[in-house]
């Protein structure tokens, strides 16, 4: 593939992300245990990250709505949240091609520690258990890097051998020099991580940076699950 053939790959993909995002989103429910989970059709994508690492921002962000609860309280997001395109009864095979989850954040919660107990299980539960999840978009603050509870949250991904996708957030709180290089530590450290996906997304819910390339992914990954 010539220069001009992977740019052209690279925009298309970009707008097809864009479509899939332009469309309205709602928010479906909240799954405080596994037996409200939704029925499984659509394809699933979940975002998890440490609290505090600025999930629910960027989830808005890809979707363009202010559906994710944001909150300077971190642990705020304490269930399984759904959001899905607007236009689908979810009845019979009228079902929307796929549903977003905002996933509890990891390592610090002002709860109790059985809440925060609940919380993991939760979620430890859903990342075994979830035919329909196809990918989760670990969320990794650029000016701190992978952590200890990251990689645990790695360990527990490529236990499950559930695909994992690592994005960068906060990329306008460090130097611009620096994120490419960032970007190379952090690949080279979930080099032999067995479900880690290679490729690593740099953004900034704040300034728009890297969301056109985060939907473009998520519209490849619906692609390549529909043929």
């Amino acid at each position: 593939m010539n220069v001009t053939e992977a740019e052209d790959r690279t925009n298309g993909l970009i707008e097809r992300g864009r479509m899939l995002f332009a469309q309205g989103w709602i928010f479906i429910r909240g799954v405080p245990s596994m037996k409200f989970l939704p029925p499984e059709g659509p394809l699933e994508i979940a975002f998890a990250g440490r609290s505090n690492v600025g999930k629910s921002s960027l989830i808005n962000a890809i979707l363009g709505q202010k559906l994710a609860r944001t909150s300077n309280t971190p642990g705020r997001t304490q269930e399984l949240n759904y959001f899905v395109p607007d236009g689908y009864s979810g009845e019979g095979k009228d079902l929307p091609p796929i549903a977003v989850v905002d996933m509890p954040g990891y390592g610090f919660a002002e709860a109790p520690k059985e809440q925060v107990d609940a919380w993991t299980r939760l979620v430890f539960d859903y990342l075994r258990g979830r035919s329909t999840l196809k990918r989760v978009y670990v969320l990794i603050d650029a000016r701190h890097g992978v952590k200890k509870n990251d990689a645990e949250v790695l360990d527990l991904l490529d236990r499950a051998a559930v695909s994992y996708q690592l994005v960068l957030t906060k990329i306008d709180k460090i130097k611009a020099a620096g994120v490419p290089r960032l970007m190379e530590e952090t690949a080279q450290a979930i080099k032999k991580r067995a479900a880690a996906y290679p490729e690593i997304l740099a953004t900034s819910s704040e300034k728009g940076a890297g969301l056109d390339e985060l939907r473009g992914a998520i519209a490849l990954l619906l692609e390549e699950n529909q043929k």
